[in-house]
């Protein structure tokens, strides 16, 4: 498991060496159902042989089918975690988004509803294993999760095109723009960090400094050329090493933090018009 993370996963793993071995293993145990549910959808193989594996995978879940263990270990975590059914299902109804033909998104709120149930849920679950307990905290993680999801679209534009999903135009500007959105969300995000409990939250700063660091040598390709040249962008070890000793003023700077607010979040409005937040948290 830990070289399937550290091959498909650099940033969280990266991250994870700050966490708890009972941490990292229920985080192991998630990150493995989801990406089991990305192998069948990322498979090349033909289309409806895809839904079936779905439509199973997701049955044998719903029914709590033990004699698979990845979904023995997820409902292991669901029951021990208190994390609400409805969080999963939504993560099902995103990652079924990609098994069309074609997956084309036109608007704003559907991207934003798109990443808020293949990240955002998986940024609440996170947050339930590491023993967050501030509601408002949890709408945070649901915020980490999607600017996470939106820097791997933007950095992800060709390879997405070459398997018929287009999520952002496949122009340097819808990159630019959408690094943009995310840099809101990690920020939205912030304080919220300041309820996970102080063995983990340096784990999950230097996650969010390292991805967003990501975004920022995207910007730095300034054209579709540079961009298309440049090809799958990841932070070089020297620059998680920067930005993990970065994380060190964060945590500091969370010492000092006193509210967690997420009313009013524009974003927030946007999702909650198809998805009711607070039924998940």
């Amino acid at each position: 498991m830990t070289n399937l993370i550290k091959k498909h996963a650099k940033s969280f793993y990266w991250a994870s060496f700050f966490l708890s071995k009972r941490t990292f293993d229920k985080c192991s145990s998630l990150y493995n159902f989801c990406r089991t549910l990305d192998d069948i959808v990322d498979d090349k193989i033909n289309l409806e042989i895809k839904r079936e594996k779905f439509k199973k995978f997701k049955e044998d879940f719903v029914n709590k089918k033990n004699d698979n263990p990845i979904i023995k270990e997820m409902w292991s975590i669901i029951e021990s975690e208190n994390i609400s059914k409805k969080v999963v299902i939504d993560l099902f109804d995103g990652v079924e988004t990609d098994l069309q033909e074609k997956v084309q998104i036109n608007s704003k709120k559907d991207l934003l509803i798109y990443s808020y149930r293949v990240a955002g849920t998986v940024g609440l679950m996170m947050s339930k294993i590491l023993r967050v307990k501030n509601k408002e905290a949890f709408k945070g993680a649901i915020d980490l999760g999607i600017a996470m999801q939106l820097t791997n679209i933007a950095r992800d534009v060709n390879e997405d095109k070459n398997r018929e999903r287009e999520y952002i135009k496949p122009d340097f500007s819808s990159v630019t723009k959408t690094i943009k959105e995310s840099e809101i969300f990690y920020q939205k995000s912030f304080n919220s960090i300041s309820s996970i409990p102080m063995r983990s939250r340096f784990s999950v700063l230097v996650a969010r400094r390292v991805y967003m660091k990501i975004g920022d040598y995207i910007l730095k390709q300034k054209n579709t050329e540079n961009y298309n040249k440049a090809g799958k962008i990841y932070v070089p070890i020297f620059g998680k090493i920067i930005e993990t000793f970065l994380s060190i003023f964060d945590f500091i700077k969370l010492l000092f933090v006193n509210e967690i607010n997420h009313n009013n979040h524009l974003n927030h409005i946007i999702l909650e018009e198809e998805i009711n937040l607070n039924e998940r948290v």
